[in-house]
């Protein structure tokens, strides 16, 4: 032990408190804080819109800021939660359920208060725990080779169809469908190029930058922006900000059991925060002995998810860290950071750079610290600017959405793979089908499929004797019987949240054109060599037979029986005239506009036409938005090393 602390613990301890990283770390905590104020926007967008920037960023520097904003997220998600009852990810709607009550009652800045030192505690207890979980680990790490890694991959894959959404059978075929998708490109064997369909662009694969950014970025500002005219009607802050801090110390062994559950569940890759907070919730309304306040603003409602919370972040560290196995949607994408900065999360975390893991675990910690601070010290300003309308601020994310996206490749393929896939993630958010699911499989496709060739070449399939393997083999068949069991309440629970489901119809319609995604795969591979189809192939087989299982119990189901969930509530209209096709027409538009100008004349007419035509404001206003944009790209492009999307269309100038 003294010389884990002498040669690890204390440079890791001297490398927290650099200036260079303390500067980056606080700059993603704002983003990170930023991302989570805006209502329908999460840890996975903020990830997927900063990842194209982490080119060419030192380690410490690109490091420090994945880990301020990733830790945050669901601290500043409480803003919206609390004071308009939007949840302002899928990690707070069990605090819409009392935070909003509260607010309603002159008590949001008590919700506020009690929110923010809890999440600040959850942060730092996963952060604790993450610490020891290092050391136990180790040992553990050194007894997997190539088999149990394999079977590691496949346990996380089943955790992740069982559990993300309510249907077990949509969550799996999911999983599915991410993997058929991570397989288009160069086979991992052979190198033959499988669903091209002769593109140039897809024989290095769909970039993960451009499907995250489409499957979750697009989706969810177009339903705020067609569902909420204002982000609030008016400002709930009230009074309360000392009761809220004697009310988390009241109840602390509250806070220290649903961050243990935040934690623990955190570490099981799938499951996310839109089950965790209503695990954390559930667990303190079934341990209370008055429960008569719960749902009309109990603060313990508010106390019990937002510890959870922000807990998981370091549980689900955990899996992706030590094993390169993603824990949620948004740790895939910061496995993908790591990757592009020199980090290969592994055995070599643990063994060789010991201490880069201990920074990265305490930077968790001092992030939800510095988190916290903020949130209290904007709380006022933040709660005013809640009235601002929704329609000010989409044309701007729209935006950065179209620009993140062509860093990919910085190619117009980028563009139009981004919209094709944002199509269809529309309808997969309508109609239940877990979009984190579909993202795990597509970030561990190429580890299972190399993992898959490694443990047969190598192994054979003695490695099924190994005593790890067994373990793992009892493992999965364990968490998948209980993740059975436990469907059904889950998805009771979620469903009398949310309210109607969509009618079955369209359901029908859309899991039948899904269908045809594995039957296309096994035509389009059928004539390569043995290793270059064996794999999507087999895949393709088993997610038909999802698919259709699914279909027959869909067909067969009373009408209204499917739930709508994706892991946001549902939200109610306010007068918004916009449909979900004029939404996706704006998108459309906007990439015709690029073609014919380019982005960088494009964005500033598009913010300007946004703000003038469709949220109504004054020709000054447009102009002045305008502008806005276009100082914001100039100065992004002399300071960072980025492209602008060219017209397609050659003005000769």
């Amino acid at each position: 032990m003294p010389d884990v602390l002498s040669t690890v613990a204390l440079p890791a301890f001297l490398e927290l408190f650099q200036i260079q990283h303390l500067l980056h770390l606080l700059f993603g905590v704002v983003l990170g804080l930023t991302v989570g104020l805006l209502p329908g926007l999460g840890g996975l967008t903020a990830m997927a819109l900063v990842l194209p920037f982490m080119y060419g960023m030192d380690q410490t520097s690109a490091l420090a800021m994945i880990i301020g904003m990733t830790s945050v997220v669901n601290t500043s998600d409480t803003f919206p939660s609390v004071l308009m009852g939007i949840p302002g990810s899928s990690s707070a709607q069990a605090t819409v359920v009392d935070g909003y009550p509260l607010a309603k009652k002159g008590e949001g800045a008590r919700a506020l208060s009690a929110a923010f030192m809890s999440s600040m505690a959850g942060g730092v207890f996963g952060a604790f725990v993450l610490t020891f979980a290092v050391f136990f680990a180790k040992p553990i790490l050194l007894m997997i080779g190539f088999g149990e890694q394999l079977l590691l991959v496949v346990l996380a894959l089943v955790l992740v169809g069982m559990l993300t959404g309510p249907s077990v059978i949509k969550g799996l075929a999911g999983c599915g469908f991410g993997i058929l998708v991570g397989c288009v490109g160069a086979a991992t064997a052979t190198a033959e190029y499988r669903m091209t369909g002769g593109s140039l662009y897809l024989t290095d694969g769909i970039p993960l930058i451009v499907l995250a950014l489409g499957l979750f970025a697009i989706p969810e500002i177009l339903e705020v922006l067609r569902t909420r005219e204002h982000i609030a009607e008016k400002a709930l802050l009230g009074r309360g900000w000392l009761q809220g801090l004697k009310d988390t110390w009241i109840h602390k062994w509250i806070v220290l059991r649903c961050s243990a559950i935040g934690t623990i569940i955190g570490a099981l890759p799938g499951i996310g925060g839109s089950v965790i907070d209503w695990v954390a919730y559930g667990h303190v309304v079934q341990t209370s002995k008055d429960k008569s306040q719960f749902g009309k603003g109990d603060i313990r409602g508010v106390i019990a998810p937002e510890s959870a919370n922000n807990a998981k972040e370091g549980g689900a560290l955990i899996p992706t860290l030590l094993f390169g196995i993603p824990g949620s949607g948004t740790m895939a994408l910061v496995l993908a950071a790591f990757t592009l900065i020199g980090i290969t999360p592994g055995r070599q975390m643990v063994e060789e750079n010991l201490s880069l893991t201990f920074t990265i675990i305490w930077s968790i910690a001092v992030a939800n610290i510095f988190g916290a601070g903020i949130a209290f010290a904007l709380a006022s300003p933040i709660t005013r600017l809640t009235a601002v309308r929704y329609r000010l601020l989409a044309p701007f994310l729209i935006c950065v959405v179209f620009f993140a996206t062509y860093q990919a490749t910085q190619s117009w393929g980028d563009l139009l793979t981004m919209l094709a896939v944002g199509g269809i993630a529309i309808f997969l958010k309508r109609f239940g089908w877990s979009r984190p699911a579909f993202l795990i499989g597509f970030v561990l496709s190429s580890g299972l499929e190399a993992a898959f060739y490694r443990t047969t070449q190598i192994y054979g399939f003695s490695f099924l004797t190994r005593p790890v393997s067994i373990g793992l083999f009892i493992l999965v068949a364990l968490t998948g019987y209980m993740a059975w069991r436990s469907k059904t309440r889950v998805s009771d629970q979620i469903g009398d949240m949310e309210g109607k489901s969509p009618r079955r119809l369209p359901q029908v319609l859309f899991a039948s054109a899904l269908l045809l995604v594995p039957v296309f795969v096994i035509v389009d591979t059928w004539d390569l060599r043995f290793l270059g189809r064996v794999f999507p192939v087999t895949v393709a087989v088993l997610t038909l037979i999802l698919m259709i299982v699914g279909i027959y119990r869909l067909a067969r189901a009373p009408e209204g029986a499917s739930i709508h969930y994706d892991g946001d509530l549902g939200l109610d209209t306010t007068g918004s005239n916009l449909t979900l096709w004029h939404g996706a027409g704006i998108l459309v538009a906007f990439a015709g506009l690029i073609a014919i100008l380019g982005f960088a004349i494009a964005a500033p007419v598009f913010v300007g036409m946004f703000l003038f035509g469709i949220a109504r404001v004054r020709w000054m206003g447009a102009v002045f938005g305008a502008l806005a944009m276009a100082v914001f790209l100039y100065v992004l492009t002399n300071t960072l090393d980025v492209a602008m999307v060219e017209p397609l269309i050659d003005w000769g100038f």
